[in-house]
This record gives structure tokens, C-alpha cells and sequence, in this order.
């Protein structure tokens, strides 16, 4: 009888047992409520003209470089500007001793005085022969000579006016003169030094407004611009009508705008490269020759262009993605080609269409293929979240 009762009471409690755990599995999915689908703020993408403004490094240079050079050989006598400072155009230079070149003047007039008289009377005796041929008084030779005479009388008049011409060119550029307005060099040469005609360099002056801004554009960037005008991605108004804008070094920006004058019919081989030259006003002296400067060039504009704002561009195992609202309020996670970046907008080159809805915040609550609940914004995107990993400008500047 106790082996029947123990038999009895070890079964009640297995089954009280299988019936708890039955109704406690049964009653588990009901207590958990359903997570809810996080919120995104969304933008849809929308197509854009926007200006295309590269950027080069570029070095300043006189506009015009004039090496001041002595026409005559001689003592240099005098210096009357100093060194460093503006020169006008007309302003003496220099003197070279005139004395030499004082007796040569007035001797070559004298032989033209010379010369004058000898023509005279050649054609004197000219006059007197004529007549007397024809009364056979003298010989046709006489006659001839007579002619010859005059001939040489006359070239070697022209000869000595030429030697008066030289002569006071030569005593006229004695005195050395400023050919242009601008900012001179020091001296090579001081007082008392021989100096030799058109071969050694005295010194130099320098235009310096308007200002010459040299810039190299790589073949890269010339192809990629080819490819882009023959495919419509641009609108060019042509290389002479582009402007420029300098930014100095410390990121102040210059207050004057340049007008491109010039590009190279090629490229340099040494470096591969496109130079052209920027024509800016100069007049408060705040450029200099040697400058290094960046210039952004205005005119080119990009039609059907994307820009998203900074936020919403990532950077990936692979390089730039975006989060993309797609079918059925799906996340979906996008590689993208951001190339420019503009203020606090990225341009998107390629991996976007126009209509999509692009994630700019809520990054931190969705998973790619994870449902959401996207609301519309057309404003600018709160500063980004604690632990979000924003595309930094970098390495995708523009060029």
C-alpha cells in the first residue's frame, strides 16, 4: 500500500509540474511588448545647378620685368634713385660720362659741314662743264668727272649725316632714364665702374600693378574637364572668361577680382602640366612677386548637380556611403562618390538619383534592411550625435 501511494504522489507532482511550465510558456509571449520602429529624420534628393570653382596654387609675379642696360660704353658718372623704392617713367637713372660722346657729336656736325661744301662745289663745277662740252672745249670725260664728283659729294654727305644721328644717340643715352612706372631693384653698378654697352645689367624694375598670378592646372583635371564639357556635366563659357579669387595664406581673401589673360598652348613636360596667368589689380602693393596664393576660378556651373548635407555622408570600409530610405521605409546603406565639399553640403558625383530619401539623422537607431518610420526635413541637420563618424573633407577636396 505505501509503494502504491508514493507511486501516486511522485505522478500528481510531475504533472503539476509539465501543467506550470506549460502555462508559463503559454503566457511569455504576452507579457513582452512589440519594439517600436525608430523615427529618421529623411531628405529627398533633388537636382541642383551649382557653381564649379576649382582651386590651384599659383605664384605672383610682375606684370612687367624691364632690365635697365647701358646703350654706350663708358665711366658711369652718376646714380639718382635709391634702391627699393618707385621709380616713374622718365625718371633719371643713371648718367654715363658724357664728354666722349660730346666731341663725337660735334665732330660728326662738323663733317657734315665738310660735306655740304664739297657738294656745293661740285655742283659749281658741274654747272661751268656743261656748257663748255657743247662748245667742244672740254672732253666728255671731263664732263663724266664732273658728275662723279657730285655723286660722291653727295653719298658722303648722307654718310656724315648718319655719323651725327649716331652721335647723338649716343650722347642722348648718357643719360639713362625709367622706361615704366614701377619698383626698382638695387644697383649693380656704382660710380666710377666701366660699364659696356647693351651687355651688362645695371638693375631691374618691376610693374607691380597690375599683378600676374601664374597657375598650374595638372592633365588630370584638363581631361576630366574635356570629358565633362563633351558630356554636358558643366557649362564652360570659354577659358578667357573665367575669373579668379585669391586666398592667402592665412585664409584672408583678396578684395580684388582677376580676369584669366593667358593659358599655354601646352603642356610643360617637366611637369605635366597647364600653366595660365591671372591679370589682378595691384593697387595697394598687398601682392608681391614670389607670393604663393590659392585661386578659385568663378564661371563654370554644374547642372543637375546632388548635395547632401555633410552629415549624411559616412565614410565606409570602401569610402563614402549614405544611409537611403528605400522601398517600404527600408534602410538600405549606399556607396556614393562624394567629390566637392561646399560650406556644409557634400556634391554627390554618382551613387544617388534624384527623388531618394537620404538619412541625416537617426543614424544611431537603424541597421541596413531595418524598417523605419522617415520624417521629412528641409532644414539644415542638428550638430552631429556622440559616437557618428562624419566624412572629414580631406581627402575628397576639390581640384
Amino acid at each position: 500500500m505505501i509503494s502504491k501511494a508514493a507511486t501516486s504522489l511522485t505522478i500528481w507532482f510531475a504533472l503539476s509540474f509539465l501543467i506550470a511550465g506549460f502555462l508559463g510558456c503559454k503566457q511569455e509571449p504576452a507579457s513582452s511588448a512589440p519594439r517600436p520602429v525608430p523615427e529618421v529624420q529623411v531628405l529627398p534628393v533633388s537636382y541642383q545647378t551649382v557653381p564649379d570653382e576649382p582651386e590651384f596654387i599659383g605664384q605672383a609675379e610682375a606684370s612687367r620685368i624691364v632690365e635697365i642696360r647701358s646703350q654706350v660704353t663708358g665711366i658711369m658718372k652718376e646714380r639718382f634713385f635709391t634702391e627699393g623704392r618707385d621709380v616713374r617713367k622718365g625718371d633719371p637713372l643713371y648718367r654715363i660720362d658724357p664728354v666722349p660722346f660730346q666731341a663725337a657729336y660735334l665732330s660728326a656736325k662738323a663733317r657734315v659741314s665738310q660735306s655740304q661744301a664739297r657738294l656745293v662745289q661740285a655742283r659749281q663745277n658741274l654747272a661751268r662743264v656743261k656748257p663748255l662740252l657743247a662748245e667742244q672745249a672740254v672732253s666728255q670725260k671731263d664732263l663724266d668727272d664732273a658728275v662723279a664728283e657730285e655723286l660722291a659729294a653727295k653719298a658722303a654727305l648722307e654718310a656724315a649725316r648718319g655719323d651725327v644721328v649716331k652721335a647723338k644717340f649716343d650722347l642722348d643715352n648718357t643719360l639713362i632714364v625709367a622706361p615704366i612706372d614701377g619698383l626698382i631693384e638695387r644697383t649693380r653698378y656704382y660710380e666710377g665702374r666701366l660699364v659696356t654697352a647693351q651687355t651688362d645689367l645695371l638693375t631691374v624694375i618691376h610693374q607691380m600693378d597690375p599683378m600676374y598670378v601664374i597657375v598650374s592646372a595638372p592633365e588630370s583635371f584638363l581631361l576630366k574637364r574635356r570629358r565633362d564639357i563633351i558630356a554636358k556635366r558643366i557649362q564652360h563659357p570659354g577659358i578667357y572668361q573665367l575669373t579668379g579669387v585669391i586666398t592667402f595664406v592665412d585664409g584672408t581673401v583678396y578684395p580684388h577680382q582677376g580676369i584669366l589673360d593667358f593659358a599655354d598652348v601646352g603642356l610643360r613636360a617637366e611637369t605635366g602640366s597647364r600653366q595660365a596667368r591671372v591679370v589682378f589689380p595691384n593697387p595697394d602693393r598687398v601682392l608681391m612677386p614670389g607670393q604663393f596664393v590659392t585661386v578659385k576660378f568663378h564661371g563654370v556651373s554644374k547642372p543637375n548637380a546632388i548635395l547632401v548635407p555633410q552629415r549624411a555622408v559616412q565614410q565606409g570600409a570602401k569610402g563614402p556611403v549614405v544611409y537611403v530610405v528605400g522601398e517600404g521605409d527600408k534602410v538600405e546603406l549606399r556607396d556614393v562618390k562624394a567629390s566637392v565639399w561646399r560650406d556644409k553640403e557634400w556634391l554627390i558625383e554618382d551613387g544617388l538619383r534624384e527623388g531618394e530619401r537620404v538619412v541625416v539623422d537617426g543614424f544611431q537607431k537603424v541597421i541596413p534592411g531595418a524598417q523605419v518610420k522617415p520624417v521629412q526635413t528641409t532644414t539644415a541637420p542638428k550638430a552631429p550625435a556622440e559616437g557618428t563618424a562624419p566624412l572629414p573633407p580631406g581627402p575628397h577636396g576639390s581640384q
